[in-house]
């Protein structure tokens, strides 16, 4: 992001993955306008309401639109110096370099987890601790909006339409990744791409309400959770 920001080098970041072929992620694309996002990122855009946090931040594209178009009060955390460098450079009034789970004292009107925002969680077995975080951040009346995909897709169906997997390989959206530029790798880590009814049913157990906000073209979907009074 730097070396686009301040060079204008476009050289991709390379995604890998045990499970699947390599993939690519072109920089330019981290810094886009809201015209640019796709639509459950608009959707997720326009929901935002009060005070925000923006979890993962990245080159800050979704605290900026926040900041300077809809006049909220933006606080982007990111674990990159350089990403909070970007966001401080592109006008981020509050850009901070903390973890989700190390920020406290805190709260918001509307926490952001975009760009499959399940993904921190890591593995299906912390959810109940990633709940547990979201509580001590929300208001009352807070919301969080959060994306993420139902890989499913992935598996051939049987004949009643449901898939089989092996359960001793666990469930089936917990990845590992590594990323690379130029000549430097990151170490490998966890991600979790979480089914909306798995999300649901995650978020009852934990006295939250799961509402289905939006639908994108490739399984994908944006939600609401919100505290149960």
């Amino acid at each position: 992001m730097k070396a686009y920001f301040m060079n204008g080098n476009e050289e991709e970041i390379i995604v890998h993955s045990p499970d699947f072929d390599d993939d690519v992620i072109p920089v330019p694309y981290l810094f886009r306008k809201y015209k640019e996002m796709p639509p459950l990122e608009k959707k997720a855009m326009d929901g935002c309401y009060g005070k925000v946090l923006d979890v993962g931040c990245g080159a800050g594209s979704h605290s900026l639109y926040l900041q300077e178009k809809r006049k909220l009060e933006v606080t982007a955390i990111d674990t990159s110096a350089g990403a909070i460098e970007i966001c401080s450079l592109r006008g981020i009034k509050d850009a901070r370099k903390i973890a989700f789970e190390d920020l406290s004292g805190e709260k918001y009107d509307t926490v952001l987890l975009l760009m499959n925002g399940t993904g921190i969680v890591g593995r299906l077995n912390r959810l109940d601790d990633f709940f547990r975080r979201l509580k001590d951040l929300l208001l009352p009346k807070g919301q969080v909006l959060i994306d993420s995909s139902d890989l499913s897709y992935l598996f051939d169906p049987d004949e009643d339409g449901g898939i089989w997997v092996d359960a001793a390989n666990g469930y089936y959206g917990e990845l590992q990744y590594k990323l690379s530029y130029g000549n430097e790798s990151s170490e490998t880590f966890e991600w979790l791409y979480l089914d909306f009814n798995s999300l649901y049913l995650a978020a009852s157990k934990n006295n939250f309400n799961c509402e289905l906000v939006k639908e994108g073209e490739h399984y994908d979907y944006l939600a609401k959770l919100t505290l149960i009074p």
